[in-house]
């Protein structure tokens, strides 16, 4: 049986002018060694119409009530045959139709491939994020940020050994898989720099920060130990007051002032002492 190279997976609810942007930018991908899965909770609008118009581009699809996003998805990693996994959500769609023929033209022996991001703002401004880039994977990288899974190749061995998403959250599970398998089992990972994926932000996640905040602060607590979180912590919040201050063009030039004067004041000490204590 042929194994195809990677799965791609997308979700959707009565989004049918999402669901055609999406779909259009991966039939008309260059790369063509991939299963394409939708998973539709139901939809009572014009998506099934759209799904029907592609079916032959379409290697599975399902319109059947869920549980919820993670349900949708995990549907369709049960159903996947591929090596990796992308998701890629109604509404979200890829960079251009050579983006797929970049990323497996490199080397993918690997657990986790990545790229960047293009995020649609609700004001129509697009801002683009590589999240951690080529440094180096730790607690930190996800305690304050994450990486994306629409600019995200996820080994399905991954879900195999560790798990699916965990269908109690409804946010975070995404959050809370990438955390159990790179932080704290040491998953491989390998950045690419490439613009992969343009990411709708009406999504749930982008609108409902308060939910995030939440249910990443559950994650932690199920899986850091409470005196290593403290820590952690307390610098976060030394981390979002210097975030603040510099997030305005006046206090950004005073910081940057303070720290020209405290690297001169530096010097001059150390050149006094040099002198005085000779």
């Amino acid at each position: 049986m042929n194994v195809p190279k990677l799965s791609i997976i997308t979700i959707n609810l009565n989004n049918a002018n999402g669901l055609r942007k999406t779909i259009k930018s991966i039939i008309e991908q260059s790369y063509i060694d991939y299963e394409y899965i939708i998973i539709d909770g139901g939809s009572t609008d014009n998506s099934i119409s759209i799904i029907e118009e592609n079916v032959e581009k379409i290697t599975h699809w399902i319109s059947e009530p869920d549980k919820g996003i993670y349900n949708a998805m995990n549907k369709g990693i049960l159903k996947s045959k591929g090596e990796f996994l992308l998701f890629l959500n109604s509404g979200d769609y890829l960079f251009d139709e050579n983006v797929l023929q970049k990323i497996f033209n490199s080397e993918t022996n690997c657990d986790f491939l990545y790229g960047n991001i293009i995020f649609k703002t609700q004001n129509g401004k697009l801002k683009r994020e590589i999240g951690p880039g080529s440094s180096e994977i730790s607690f930190y990288s996800f305690y304050l940020n994450t990486i994306c899974h629409q600019s995200s190749f996820i080994h399905k061995s991954l879900f195999e050994k560790y798990g699916l998403y965990d269908e109690n959250l409804k946010i975070a599970s995404d959050w809370k898989f990438l955390l159990k398998t790179l932080v704290l089992n040491s998953a491989t990972i390998k950045y690419m720099d490439i613009d992969v994926a343009y990411y709708d932000m009406y999504g749930i996640s982008s609108t409902q920060k308060e939910l995030v905040k939440a249910e990443r602060e559950k994650v932690l607590n199920e899986l850091i130990p409470a005196a290593f979180l403290k820590d952690y912590k307390e610098f976060e919040f030394d981390w979002i007051r210097i975030k603040r201050i510099r997030k305005y063009k006046f206090t950004t030039l005073l910081y940057r002032l303070s720290q020209i004067l405290l690297i001169r004041i530096t010097i001059l000490i150390n050149f006094f002492r040099k002198i005085f204590y000779k």
